[in-house]
């Protein structure tokens, strides 16, 4: 009989599910739901949210899906991993019923919360001890609903992070993770627990706070309901769940200090592990609990996240007549520019507040535009260099916090398909680059062979992974990708300037 491992993965713009087979560690299929993005409302600006159960009719399509393809028969799952978008903040009531849209990762309202809670918590301990200023994380979007919102504060009987949420609707059970707390800023570093600073600053009950569960562990079993509405297996365990950025860290293998993974979907990120509790003084970059730690063997996550990634791609291509180009297209376009996009900026940061910026929301802004000298060839170019650009931005903050940055890893996916894309990041920040086969995902399905005991070390879950390509620097182009850097950070400072 077949032994298979089913992984989740909840994005703000699709629900991705696959199947893995444990023997070949290959996915027997993944499909998507739904096949345009989803929605993000923003009732007022800065505000982004989505409705969980939206999340969870397109979680129940994609397993449907994905069971009928590859004709999973009784017996043969053994395990089901969540991975999701993280910082997202979902509340329910006694019955489990959803009181409120969830306020996502790019919401911007709760930052001016957060500047406060870490003015009245003060710097060291914020620093020390929760390795990050509040910011504008869960615990400040639960304060902000605290605040404007008490008539629902009231019905609170559990507060969620958004994979706690899918877990809750496949299992009928409410737990969450130290990594899950961690992100949402509700973690004592120090006391490897729950900050009651935090919660007393912000006037949260902590009965509202799930039981904490490890990211490897049995975390509750399908439910009868939720198998009739999947076709999932009445008590296959959930074993397994981490937010996006760890878990993608995972499913690279990314698990000891110094290794580093990257993603460049709507959000860009780098994230890198250490087991020294690190932290960048001005929490432009952060630092959260990964999925293999244990008080005995403690493992951290560095996060760097620049917000307007994909998104800007996303943008311009829609300009540029969406159906009408594809992104393969743009990128062949965007090549055939000079690097420099012949003094042609683009600032990427018109998706919320950005905490390489100290989550501060400058907006996205096209610069120096020669209109007899550039066209959609210089536009093009000059919106990836910009990415690339932010994200060096904060991969310099990370070097200055002691993270030696030499080789990154990411799933060969989004903007890491662009060769213009691949090529300025490994010259811009010289460092080697390996893409591989897989996806968040594959990665919650290896994490719940783990969790559910089907793979007896971290190494054995990795069989099958496949190293597809690996992009090394070359010198030559050094001097000319610093320069892009250059002018572009200079850009940034004047757009900055403007928006004081």
């Amino acid at each position: 009989m077949r032994q298979l491992l089913l992984g989740i993965d909840l994005g703000s713009s699709s629900v991705k599910t696959s199947i893995l087979d444990v023997d070949s560690g290959k996915a027997l299929i993944s499909k998507s739901f739904p096949e345009e993005e989803m929605i993000i409302d923003s009732p007022e600006k800065g505000w982004a949210e989505q409705d969980p159960e939206t999340w969870w009719k397109y979680v129940q399509h994609s397993i449907r899906y994905v069971l009928s393809k590859t004709s999973v028969k009784k017996g043969e799952l053994k395990g089901i991993g969540i991975a999701y978008q993280m910082h997202g903040l979902v509340l329910v009531d006694s019955d489990q019923n959803v009181i409120r849209p969830s306020i996502i990762w790019c919401d911007s309202r709760a930052v001016g919360i957060g500047e406060k809670a870490f003015r009245d918590l003060g710097e060291e301990y914020c620093l020390k001890n929760l390795l990050n200023s509040p910011g504008n994380f869960t615990a400040s979007k639960l304060r902000w609903v605290i605040e404007n919102e008490p008539e629902l504060a009231a019905k609170i009987h559990k507060m969620m992070l958004p994979g706690d949420f899918i877990a809750m609707k496949i299992s009928g059970e409410i737990v969450t993770s130290e990594t899950g707390l961690s992100e949402g800023i509700f973690w004592d570093f120090q006391k490897n627990g729950l900050s009651n600073e935090v919660l007393e600053n912000y006037k949260i009950a902590k009965s509202w706070i799930p039981e904490v569960v490890p990211s490897y562990s049995i975390q509750g079993r399908v439910s009868a309901l939720a198998s009739e509405v999947t076709g999932l297996e009445e008590g296959v365990p959930i074993s397994y769940r981490a937010g996006d950025q760890p878990n993608n860290a995972f499913s690279l293998q990314v698990l000891k200090p110094g290794e580093l993974a990257t993603t460049a979907g709507t959000s860009g990120t780098v994230y890198g592990v250490s087991d020294q509790p690190l932290y960048d003084p001005l929490s432009r970059v952060n630092t959260f609990v990964h999925v293999n730690h244990t008080p005995e063997k403690p493992s951290y996550g560095v996060l760097l996240c620049v917000n307007g990634t994909g998104i800007l791609n996303s943008w311009m291509k829609k300009v540029m007549g969406a159906a009408r180009i594809e992104y393969e297209e743009m990128n062949t376009i965007g090549s055939s520019a000079p690097i420099g996009s012949e003094g042609l900026t683009f600032i990427p940061f018109g998706n919320g507040a950005e905490r390489i910026l100290e989550n501060k929301q400058v907006g996205a802004h096209l610069l120096g535009i020669d209109l007899l000298k550039h066209d959609k060839r210089h536009m093009i170019r000059a919106g990836q260099e910009g990415i690339v650009s932010a994200l060096t931005f904060g991969f310099r903050i990370m070097q200055d916090m002691g993270l030696d940055l030499k080789t990154v890893k990411a799933g060969k996916a989004n903007m890491f398909l662009s060769p213009l894309f691949r090529k300025t990041f490994v010259h811009m920040n010289k460092v080697v680059l390996e893409l591989y086969d897989t996806d968040g995902a594959q990665g919650a399905a290896r994490g719940a062979g783990i969790g559910a005991g089907i793979f007896a070390t971290e190494a054995e879950a990795f069989v099958g992974l496949s190293l597809l390509e690996t992009i090394e620097p070359n010198e030559q182009f050094f001097e000319p990708y610093e320069e892009v850097y250059i002018n572009w950070k200079a850009k940034l400072e004047t757009v900055q300037k403007m928006n004081l």
